[in-house]
């Protein structure tokens, strides 16, 4: 479970351009959920995001995750404990590398190695079995390197370098954002089936409310700063987060 305690974010402190997200802000994850955060731009989704993965320091308060304090952990700390996929398919994956290379790196998360042992071919089966679950043909292309690859197929492949040590929390970003409806619904299936066979705690960034909805567990909408609806995802309809957004928000429907 992931436990946010009496949080507050400023950006610009104690200038004339100060801008205050939270304010002593209290939120609970659901352990082994996928919780969809929503809401208009500027409500502070992302920056919820990246306060969890360390990136972005709070000015107060506490994150705890599975009873563990990580409030004072750097990001690279952090990242033993947390999967993240971004909006931007670039950004999970070393272009450069290959595929073998990339999972290989993203399996030795947390631990110790050298780059000259980087490369267990006992390995590649594995690989090669996640791969075949995304029924993309990436399982071929082993030693392919990931900047020839379409946006949706490096998507796929972050998803599944994030889950693959299936860590305490997979934060995602507006994951399907930058694709084309056909793959982010591919991707979106793909997510579905990965949180729920590695029963793994989520929080997912999402500005398609129908996504949300129907692949979360728990809807949690934001107005600057502020939690305005909380509901399990089986209790609320499109119609009513977009009735929401336009009575209690700012009339712009994501």
């Amino acid at each position: 479970m992931l436990k946010i305690k009496e949080l507050s974010k400023s950006f610009n402190k104690n200038t004339e351009n100060e801008i205050r997200i939270f304010d002593e802000f209290n939120l609970s994850i659901d352990k082994n959920k996928c919780t969809a955060i929503i809401g208009p731009n500027g409500c502070g989704k992302s920056t919820l995001l990246n306060l969890n993965a360390g990136n972005t320091a709070l000015d107060q308060g506490e994150i705890l995750l599975n009873g563990r304090n990580i409030t004072k952990l750097n990001e690279e700390d952090r990242a033993v404990y947390l999967g993240r996929v971004h909006q931007d398919p670039s950004k999970g994956v070393s272009p450069s590398l290959t595929i073998l290379e990339n999972m290989s790196l993203a399996d030795k998360k947390g631990d110790r190695f050298s780059l000259n042992g980087l490369i267990k071919k006992n390995n590649a089966k594995r690989y090669i079995a996640l791969l075949k679950e995304l029924d993309l043909g990436l399982e071929k292309k082993l030693d392919t390197k990931v900047k020839f690859l379409s946006g949706g197929q490096r998507q796929c492949l972050s998803l599944i370098m994030a889950a693959m040590k299936h860590p305490d929390l997979l934060l995602l970003d507006e994951h399907t954002a930058a694709l084309d409806p056909k793959t982010s619904n591919l991707i979106m299936h793909k997510t579905k089936e990965l949180i729920e066979k590695y029963a793994i705690t989520t929080m997912m960034v999402s500005h398609n409310m129908r996504d949300a909805i129907k692949f979360s567990d728990r809807i949690v909408m934001l107005d600057k700063g502020i939690v305005v609806l909380d509901k399990l995802s089986t209790d609320v309809t499109e119609e009513e987060l977009i009735r929401i957004y336009k009575e209690k928000l700012t009339g712009n429907v994501a």
